[in-house]
C-alpha cells in the first residue's frame, strides 16, 4: 500500500518515524506532508523524512483555526489528487482526515486524549480509530465514534517509539555546551500549550515552578517553549540556571538525562514515565485517562497547588530500568492495516 502519514504537531514526528519504519519493514511505501508549527518541520527533517510542506498554524482565537482547517483540508486534497494513495494515517490530523473523505480515501486516526474538543469531528470522520485501552468508553460515544470503527492497543503511545531507545553517550558533550554538567540537577520544562483548543485558561502554578527552579543553585532547567512568544516571555524573565535552547534538541535524549521532567501538556511527561525517568504533571485542565493510569502506576506525579511545587524533589534520579513495551509499535501497525 501507499501510505500518506500528516505530521501536524512535533510530537507526530517521532511517533510516526517509529510506525513509518514498521510500515516500510512490511513493504508498504510512505509519503509524508507536515504542517509548518512548532519544531514540526525541523524535527521531521532531523529524523530524515522526505515531506511536503504544506499550512501552518491558524493561531490563537477559535476562528483562526477553523478557518486554518478549512483552509489546510483543501491544500492537502490538492496535493493528494491523482497520487494512488491508499491510506491515510495521523493522529488527529484534522485536515488531513477532511481531505481523504474529500478524495474517497480510507483514513486512520490516532488519539489519546479524550478532552480534545475536535475529536468531533476526527471521530465522525474517521474510517478507523485507534486508540489506548485505557480511553474512556462514554468519550468514544460522546464523539460519534462508532464501536465498529474502534480499535484498541495496551500501553501508552509513547511507547511506540521509546520501547527500544538507549540514550547517546555523546549527549553530554551537547549538555555541556549549554552550561549543564553531569553533577547538576537537570530538569527539562514544558510550558503550557497556550493556543490549543483544550488549553483556554491561565497557568499560574508554571509561574511558581519557575520562579522556585531560577532560585535552586544545583538546578539546570531546560525550558521548551512551544513558539516565539512563549520564547520572548520567558528568555527576558529568569536567570542563568534557566536553558532556552536555540535549536532543537534531541527529546528522547534530553528526557533520559534528565532527573525530572514538569510538563504543563501531556507528551513530555508520558515520555519521561516511558523511559523510566521521574516526571510530574503541571497541568490544571481536564486530565487523559492515560496520565490518571501512569498517576495510579506511581510513574507520574500530579502537581495541583502551591504546596505541590514547594515539595516537588530537585535531587539526582535514582538509578531504574524503564519498563519496555517493545510489543506496542507492532500492535498498533497492525491495526492500523487491519481490513
Amino acid at each position: 500500500m501507499r501510505i500518506w502519514i500528516d505530521l501536524a504537531n512535533s510530537p507526530h514526528v517521532p511517533f510516526f518515524r517509529s510506525l513509518a519504519n514498521e510500515l516500510t519493514k512490511r513493504d508498504h511505501e510512505i509519503v509524508v506532508t507536515a504542517r509548518d508549527f512548532a519544531e514540526t518541520v525541523r524535527l521531521a527533517e532531523a529524523v530524515g523524512f522526505a515531506h511536503q510542506v504544506i499550512g501552518a498554524h491558524g493561531g490563537g482565537k477559535l476562528s483562526g483555526k477553523a478557518g486554518n482547517l478549512v483552509q489546510r483540508a483543501m491544500a492537502l486534497a490538492r496535493w493528494g489528487r491523482g497520487r494512488k494513495l491508499d491510506l491515510a494515517l495521523s493522529h488527529n490530523s484534522y485536515s488531513q482526515i477532511l481531505a481523504a473523505r474529500a478524495l474517497s480515501l480510507r483514513s486512520v486516526t490516532l488519539m489519546d486524549y479524550e478532552h480534545q474538543p475536535a475529536n468531533h469531528l476526527a471521530f465522525r470522520v474517521a474510517s478507523r480509530i485507534i486508540v489506548p485501552r485505557a480511553f474512556p468508553e462514554a468519550a468514544l460515544s460522546r464523539f460519534g465514534a462508532s464501536a465498529v470503527k474502534v480499535r484498541r492497543y495496551d500501553g501508552i503511545k509513547e511507547d511506540v517509539y521509546l520501547a527500544d531507545f538507549n540514550a547517546d553517550s555523546e549527549f553530554e558533550k551537547t549538555l555541556c555546551e549549554f552550561g549543564i554538567r553531569p553533577s547538576d540537577v537537570l530538569v527539562t520544562v514544558r510550558p503550557p500549550a497556550s493556543e490549543a483548543l483544550y488549553h483556554r485558561f491561565e497557568n499560574e502554578l508554571f509561574e511558581q515552578l519557575l520562579e522556585r527552579l531560577s532560585t535552586s543553585p544545583s538546578v539546570k532547567a531546560v525550558l521548551l517553549p512551544r513558539n516565539d512568544s512563549q520564547r520572548k516571555t520567558y528568555s527576558a524573565r529568569y536567570g542563568s540556571n534557566l536553558v532556552l535552547p536555540a535549536r532543537p534538541l534531541n527529546g528522547a535524549n534530553l528526557i533520559a538525562y534528565s532527573d525530572l521532567v514538569v510538563s504543563a501538556g501531556g507528551t513530555m511527561n508520558r515520555e519521561a514515565a516511558a523511559l523510566g525517568v521521574p516526571a510530574a504533571s503541571i497541568y490544571l485542565g481536564q486530565w487523559a485517562a492515560v496520565d490518571e493510569q501512569l498517576v495510579n502506576e506511581g510513574r507520574l506525579r500530579r502537581i495541583c497547588t502551591a504546596d505541590d511545587v514547594r515539595a516537588l524533589p530537585m535531587q539526582k534520579k535514582p538509578i531504574a530500568k524503564a519498563p519496555r513495551a517493545m510489543q506496542v509499535a507492532a500492535r498498533v501497525v497492525e491495526l492500523i492495516l487491519e481490513p
